[in-house]
């Protein structure tokens, strides 16, 4: 059988999420047995200076058997971030063209020291 119906035969269903520079792929998929089993892919892109780009995966294969406790720990995971931090996205701050608006009242610009180079 040809690589391309292995494929075929073998993705049952799947849903994609973009999320900025990230996707994640949510296939479901069979085992030579017939069982269904389901792979989270996470690709990144990283693009060069040179302008041209790659991308990074990462896979995780999650079998029937570990779907209700994962499941269980998940939402668990996802309850407990949201309680204690919100819904919030807060990392924009962590991107390369992040600029912050600074205040010039602020209290850290005038808690500056100017210091001289003759006094060290």
């Amino acid at each position: 059988m040809r690589d391309n119906d292995m494929l075929e035969k073998e993705e049952i269903f799947s849903k994609v999420l973009r999320a900025g520079r990230r996707t994640y792929f949510f296939d479901v998929r069979a085992t030579k047995a017939d069982d269904y089993y389901i792979t989270i892919t996470e690709s990144k892109k990283f693009t060069e200076e040179d302008g041209s780009f790659h991308f990074k995966k990462h896979k995780i294969y999650l079998y029937k058997e570990d779907f209700v406790p994962f499941k269980e720990i998940l939402g668990e995971m996802t309850d407990y971030v949201l309680s204690h931090k919100g819904e919030e996205v807060i990392s924009e701050r962590h991107q390369k063209d992040f600029k912050r608006d600074y205040d010039n009242n602020s209290e850290s610009v005038s808690n500056f020291t100017d210091v001289s180079f003759d006094d060290i």
